[in-house]
């Protein structure tokens, strides 16, 4: 039985197809039409239907919309009138939206249904609930039959988070965090503050880093207060997230100018020590309230598996955190925790908690989206006038590539669902090269001086490398921080945070042996089993198609491209031959 998931209602558009509890296909439409998270952001836009992920899902599994049994849809559009209602009272000011645009938002997620119809499903529709497709997508595909779990981000419909409690094929909510109180809210907020993009949590992730959080973690506190049910609620005079906008990107900041003592930085404007200190402030209140929320649900539960799902599980810092401080023996991060993994828990909640079923599947790797032939490689590279050869030891190649400092563009397999690349859509670099992120930076990614690059390590080799207190399968999927050991860093520089710490990315032989073999050549040849690891993109979305692949090695400054087979070199391809 076919069970399709669709997430088209805020951000990060995405489709999953499983069938029998088994993970087909997943992937977001963003790197299909190459518009980042997929859509705007707009009241009306809820059937908006992520078009080419769904044929993505329905064509890996050779079949038509007239063989899906059921179609979950992460959304509730009665919970959006709950909101509503609580709005009407006056108890946390303004909203953004008028009652005009709320009936024309209901409105447009009524016509979802009948959307898929027009495409041709006539699967039974359901609505699902966002923070329990958030909370499915992470515990179903987890290992554990037993499991606290938390969903968290910006919002859902009317809630910011949620507490759910796994057992055996279901799943039990025990309690939410109403609308305005949102932690993920707050660092959209504060990246406007501080000059950045709505989306810009990871840059202030990686800014805070440079910071002391001392100095303004006092004034953060202000903004929540804790409960003793493991929940908080926020002072909304001091941020006012109704007045929060996406197009163009603008929020109430009065609040947090006069609580901090600073005006609201420009975006042309230097970045200073109150800056990055301000990001470090909210980097550990984050720490705070999360674990506060992770041991509440420990003592709830008395589990000792903790799944996490949500925007906010994307911070690979508070991940570590709460895991190493926290009471939970094991734990489970989605991989997809950002909206678009809701597609992911909309098909798993409607198996399970709707239908009843038992079996379930498992998601130990993230490679569930579109791979491409041999021929097809060729093609694009002969369309595009390209030279190129083909490799009959291509790993030892791109290793020898890397240990000469050339920056490498890995196009393999299949590509990875979530936010960051794990060796199938990466540029791969010299970690040992002091100056390799600056060199990265203006040949290729054009990022900010304080965003790190991530060591992608053989997971045999890890622990040698890292202090990693408590081993977790997030750990290979940059979902987690670790310390590199002291006598380990000062031989992996560009990987190397200013802190010490790094994100890193444990490669096993069984879910992507040559991503595994190009690491184990690179320390054949140095001694170090690690490679730098960012994603194959410049400013756009991560690369899916070799098309795209293609585009990006020419406008950049990348040196070799390794795509299949073929390895494609820049020095051969300045002026790219005659069609």
């Amino acid at each position: 039985m076919y069970i399709l998931g669709i997430n088209a209602l805020f951000h990060e558009s995405a489709a999953c197809l499983i069938k029998d509890g088994q993970l087909i296909a997943i992937a977001e439409e963003e790197r299909f039409n190459r518009i980042k998270h997929g859509k705007q952001v707009l009241i009306d836009n809820p059937d908006e239907f992520p078009l080419e992920s769904i044929g993505y899902c329905l064509a890996e599994a050779g079949i038509g919309p007239g063989d899906v049994a059921h179609i979950g849809y992460s959304a509730v559009p009665a919970k959006f009138d709950h909101r509503k209602e609580r709005l009407a009272t006056g108890a946390f000011g303004e909203e953004w939206l008028d009652d005009a645009e709320w009936e024309r938002g209901q409105q447009a997620l009524e016509r979802v249904p009948g959307g898929l119809r027009k495409l041709g499903f006539d699967a039974r529709f359901h609505w699902v609930d966002h923070h329990g497709a958030h909370a499915a997508s992470a515990y179903y595909p987890s290992p554990f039959d037993e499991a606290g779990v938390l969903s968290i981000d910006g919002t859902g419909e009317d809630e910011t988070a949620v507490f759910f409690h796994g057992s055996g094929h279901r799943l039990r909510r025990l309690q939410g965090i109403p609308y305005p109180s949102s932690l993920g809210l707050l660092w959209e907020v504060v990246s406007l503050y501080l000059g950045f993009g709505i989306y810009d949590a990871a840059k202030l992730m990686g800014l805070a880093s440079y910071g002391d959080p001392k100095r303004f973690l006092g004034q953060f506190q202000r903004i929540f207060e804790l409960l003793s049910d493991g929940t908080f609620v926020i002072d909304h005079d001091l941020v006012r997230f109704g007045r929060l906008e996406y197009y163009p990107p603008n929020a109430y900041l009065d609040g947090l100018e006069q609580l901090l003592g600073l005006p609201r930085r420009q975006p042309d404007e230097a970045l200073s020590g109150d800056h990055e200190a301000i990001a470090a402030a909210l980097q550990a209140l984050t720490n705070e309230l999360v674990l506060h929320m992770v041991q509440y649900l420990h003592k709830t539960t008395g589990s000792e598996n903790l799944c996490l799902a949500g925007g906010v599980a994307l911070n690979c810092v508070t991940n570590s955190f709460v895991f190493e401080h926290g009471p939970f023996k094991r734990l489970f991060v989605q991989p997809t925790s950002h909206d678009a993994g809701t597609a992911i828990g909309a098909a798993y909640w409607i198996r399970h908690n709707l239908l009843g079923e038992t079996d379930r599947g498992s998601m130990d790797h993230a490679y569930w989206g579109p791979a491409f032939s041999a021929e097809r490689i060729q093609e694009a590279l002969r369309t595009k006038g390209l030279r190129y050869r083909v490799s009959d030891r291509l790993e030892e190649e791109v290793a020898g590539f890397i240990n000469q400092d050339k920056i490498v563009a890995f196009f393999q397999g299949r590509m990875e669902t979530g936010p960051r690349a794990l060796g199938n859509r990466s540029l791969l670099a010299n970690p040992t090269h002091p100056r390799m992120r600056d060199i990265l930076n203006a040949k290729v990614k054009h990022r900010e001086y304080f965003r790190p690059l991530a060591p992608s390590v053989l997971a045999e080799e890890a622990d040698a490398w890292f202090e990693i207190a408590k081993p977790t399968s997030a750990g290979d999927y940059m979902l987690m921080t670790y310390p590199a050991r002291a006598d380990k860093a000062e031989r992996i520089p560009a990987v190397v945070h200013v802190d010490g710490s790094c994100r890193t990315q444990a490669v096993r032989r069984e879910t992507n042996p040559r991503y595994h073999r190009v690491i184990s050549e690179f320390q054949k040849l140095t001694g170090v089993p690690i490679v730098l690891n960012t994603s194959f993109n410049d400013s756009e979305p991560i690369v899916c198609t070799p098309e795209d692949a293609i585009a990006t090695f020419l406008k950049t400054e990348i040196d070799v491209l390794a795509i299949g087979d073929c390895l494609v070199f820049k020095e051969d391809n300045r002026n790219p031959a005659p069609l």
